[in-house]
C-alpha cells in the first residue's frame, strides 16, 4: 500500500495515480483474489512476470494512460482504470478498460474513481472524448459508466477477442461538452437549493 502522496486527483474517499512497477505484488494479489468477480469479462495479471509487461506498456507507451484508484484512508488500491488506444490530432480521443477489486465492490469507489479520471482525461490530458467498449451482459459495467454520464452510441457485433472468442460490445462514450453540461446543471441546482434556504 501506498499513502496519497503522488495523487494526480482526489475526490471524497479515493485518489488515482500512475501505476509504478513496485505495484505488483499489493495488485496481482487482488488480482488473484478478485478472478471470480472478473471473469469472463477481464483477465487483469496474477502474477509478477504478467504484471511488469502489463505495467511497462501503461508505464512507457504515450498512447496509453494507466491509473490506479486507490482508498485516500491507507493507500489500499480499489481498482484500475486505463486510457487506451489514445489519438490525437483531429480525434482527441481514448478507450477506457477498468476493473473494481473485490474488497471495493458496491461501496462506490469506481464510480468516484472514473469521475475522477474522466475529468483528468479532459483536463491535463487534453482528450476530448472517452470510449468504453462493454459486453452486454456485463451488468455491472453498464451500471458503472452510465452513472459516470457516458452515453450509449451503439452495437459493435464481434468487437474483442475476450477469452477464446470474439464477443459483442456496447459502445458506450462520453465528450468534455457532456461533463461540462452535467456539471454546470449540479451547480444550478445547488445555486437554487441555497438561495431557498436564504430566503
Amino acid at each position: 500500500m501506498r499513502n496519497e502522496a503522488g495523487f494526480l486527483a482526489e475526490g471524497p474517499r479515493v485518489g488515482i495515480r500512475n501505476f509504478t512497477r513496485q505495484d505488483s505484488e499489493e495488485f496481482t494479489a487482488l488480482a488473484a483474489a478478485s478472478r471470480p468477480l472478473h471473469a469472463p469479462w477481464l483477465f487483469p495479471p496474477t502474477d509478477a512476470e504478467a504484471y511488469a509487461t502489463y505495467a511497462a506498456r501503461l508505464i512507457n507507451d504515450p498512447a496509453r494512460h494507466g491509473f490506479l484508484v486507490c482508498e485516500r484512508d491507507g493507500g489500499r488500491i480499489a481498482g484500475f482504470i486505463n486510457i487506451n488506444n489514445v489519438v490525437e490530432g483531429a480525434f482527441l480521443s481514448g478507450a477506457i478498460g477498468y476493473g473494481a477489486f473485490a474488497p471495493a465492490v458496491g461501496r462506490g469507489l469506481m464510480s468516484e474513481g472514473l469521475t475522477l479520471v474522466t475529468r483528468y482525461a479532459f483536463g491535463p490530458l487534453a482528450l476530448h472524448r472517452l470510449e468504453a467498449n462493454v459486453q452486454p451482459a456485463n451488468e455491472a459495467s453498464i451500471k458503472l459508466v452510465r452513472r459516470a454520464g457516458f452515453r450509449l452510441e451503439g452495437y459493435s457485433p464481434d468487437f474483442l477477442f475476450i477469452d477464446g472468442a470474439w464477443r459483442d460490445h456496447e459502445r458506450w462514450a462520453i465528450t468534455k461538452e457532456m461533463t461540462e453540461r452535467s456539471e454546470g446543471a449540479v451547480g444550478r441546482r445547488r445555486a437554487g437549493t441555497n438561495a431557498a434556504a436564504c430566503s
